[in-house]
């Protein structure tokens, strides 16, 4: 048997795609795995639709805080070696962790491995089934979602930036590249990412995302440790 692999899914009022984001997860092909769905406040139905699942999946809940401060909550309760995040409204492809674990598994130098990330729109189709439309090409790019992390990392690195309400995630990958992590890239899709005119980041600027934030907070920890904004070590390309 391998490692346990924590998965944890914040939710914000996403009852109308929980369901099939935590279906993704309890459909990989890897075991162990346990799901800690943590809802930041949700007025709606996203408590029934968490609580209606087996005992593999635990459900937190908390006042309204953030997305970062929802991720740090079940970091903190996950009892895992190996920690993944999905958001309530993304899709795991079925080998997601089939593929990405072995990485982590069969080398002890490595400590994140990601892949690439394929926007889809799920749709239904006349005799009710749904069917997913790709859009564009699989494409790398820093999100949670198509990580899988060593826990050992965030207790080195720390937690996410609570103060952060957008790219607290490229803040943390940031801090994580700053601190050494061994980070390998798939040539894999390893999200599949939703678009619908829910997502949080929808007609938001990249003054609102907080993305120049977190690229200033990097420059300046550098420039404080060195005294000029050293580079960053580049990402890993697997070979394999």
């Amino acid at each position: 048997m391998g490692p346990l692999v924590s998965v944890v899914i914040p939710v914000f009022n996403g009852e109308r795609f929980l369901r099939e984001a935590v279906q993704s997860v309890l459909d990989q092909k890897y075991s162990p795995i346990e799901i800690i769905i943590v809802d930041d406040g949700s007025t709606d139905g996203s408590s029934a639709v968490a609580r209606s699942f087996s005992e593999t999946v635990r459900y937190l809940y908390q006042a309204n805080q953030g997305p970062a401060a929802a991720r740090n909550r079940g970091i903190e309760h996950a009892q895992g070696s190996l920690i993944a995040f999905a958001d309530a409204d993304d899709l795991w492809p079925s080998e997601k962790l089939e593929m990405q674990l072995p990485y982590l598994i069969n080398d002890a130098a490595i400590e994140i491995v990601m892949g690439r990330i394929q926007q889809v729109r799920l749709s239904k189709t006349v005799n009710g089934q749904t069917q997913t439309e790709e859009l564009a090409e699989p494409a790398f790019s820093v999100n949670l979602g198509s990580a899988v992390i060593k826990k050992s990392v965030f207790e080195r690195v720390g937690l996410f930036d609570e103060s952060m309400r957008y790219s607290e995630d490229v803040d943390w990958f940031m801090r994580a590249r700053e601190a050494g992590a061994a980070i390998v890239t798939i040539d894999a899709v390893t999200l599949l990412y939703r678009q619908h005119e829910e997502n949080m980041t929808r007609g938001k600027s990249t003054s609102e995302l907080n993305v120049l934030k977190a690229l200033k907070k990097s420059l300046d920890r550098r420039r404080e440790r060195t005294g000029v904004a050293s580079a960053l070590p580049n990402f890993k390309e697997s070979d394999r």
